[in-house]
């Protein structure tokens, strides 16, 4: 699925209707099973499932003798910002980002059409049950076409009222597993020069996937144990060098852009300056109150504080309720401190909401090895 967003995003312009412009992809695909089996997959895969999706969606546009005065919401509309950034998929984010739709519609319609996740996946990240997601779905493509809302990247005058969305997709894009989100981040960063959090997005992206090779295995590898010779130096680099510009305000992306950046500077992993990643927690929190946030900040002061410390303040939220990272976590502060049989029995509550294998792993091997 790794062309799904640019092969959606190319049939959206063309479907003039998201609905239709989904199953068109969905239908190419099906074909492309089909006729790779036999004729070998093409040279450019993206090109050819691009190719089918739009052609059957101008065959039913045809047919149905729709344009634009019944379906004009996906009509682009070229202004100086289209013509310099062409990326079909920076518009279909732009679009499914509209003011008019809520900020959570906003984030799950795009992790849909941008991503290509199902409704159960979205609902994972989002902590909530799969139909309330497919629900909160539907209703954000219905007003999308109800409101018609073009598909196009908005004039610079409206874009203060749609940058924070589009922000929080980005980084939601990569954090569901999607490369090309720093590709986007990038793309935003020349839209809007002037955006401390568009620096601090593309900042905290170039951090977070210079770590990449030293994570990859069939198992999870914790920060403190990973060779810091394969941390890419060059995204270091580039992260660093966006830091001061996006903490001046002190938003959300410019502050865990700041906490990356103390790790990537951190020789090893005993030099870490906890008592600053600690201070930009609490200012993060402060900025934004979600419960990771609070749950990754316990992590920041069983480093200064001690595990004990950190064992009390862990967040008690029902967000957090199915969440692995909240067992795993009061895990390894019990294993910290030396509490084995409370130690494993989270681990095992941990497992048991796990999916991700390689984090599976991990917590099999604390259970049977390390407690």
């Amino acid at each position: 699925m790794t062309e799904w967003a640019a092969v959606l995003a190319a049939t959206a312009r063309v479907a003039a209707d998201l609905d239709l412009a989904e199953d068109c992809v969905q239908d190419a695909y099906a074909k492309a099973l089909v006729h790779w089996r036999t004729q070998g997959v093409p040279r450019r895969p993206g090109a050819w499932l691009t190719t089918v999706a739009t052609r059957r969606a101008l065959e039913h546009r045809r047919r149905a003798d729709v344009a634009r005065r019944k379906l004009p919401l996906l009509i682009p509309e070229e202004d100086v910002a289209d013509q310099t950034f062409p990326d079909d998929r920076l518009r279909l984010i732009f679009t499914c980002c509209h003011p008019a739709l809520s900020q959570e519609a906003q984030i799950a319609l795009t992790l849909r059409l941008v991503c290509g996740l199902t409704s159960a996946e979205i609902a994972k990240a989002f902590l909530v049950k799969e139909a309330t997601m497919q629900a909160r779905i539907t209703r954000a493509k219905q007003k999308i076409s109800r409101t018609g809302i073009p598909y196009r990247i908005p004039h610079l005058s409206e874009l203060p009222d749609r940058i924070e969305a589009v922000l929080d997709v980005v980084h939601l894009v990569y954090t569901a597993g999607s490369e090309r989100a720093i590709d986007l981040a990038r793309m935003v960063r020349l839209l809007l020069p002037g955006s401390a959090e568009a620096a601090g997005l593309l900042g905290l992206l170039l951090l977070t996937e210079a770590r990449r090779a030293a994570q990859i295995g069939e198992e999870l590898v914790l920060m403190e144990d990973q060779d810091r010779r394969l941390w890419d130096r060059e995204l270091i680099a580039e992260g660093l060098a966006l830091v001061p510009e996006a903490v001046g305000p002190a938003g959300r992306f410019g502050l865990m852009a700041a906490i990356a950046a103390v790790h990537a500077e951190a020789e090893c992993w005993a030099d870490t300056d906890w008592p600053e990643i600690l201070g930009l927690y609490d200012l993060l929190v402060a900025r934004w109150p979600s419960p990771v946030v609070r749950l990754n900040r316990v992590v920041a002061v069983s480093y200064v504080d001690g595990p004990a410390a950190a064992l009390d303040q862990l967040p008690d939220d029902p967000a957090l309720a199915t969440y692995p990272y909240l067992y795993s976590t009061r895990a390894e502060l019990l294993r910290r401190l030396g509490r084995s049989a409370e130690a494993r029995a989270a681990y095992e509550e941990a497992l048991a909401f796990t999916s991700d294998p390689a984090q599976a792993a991990f917590l099999q091997r604390r259970l049977t090895r390390d407690v």
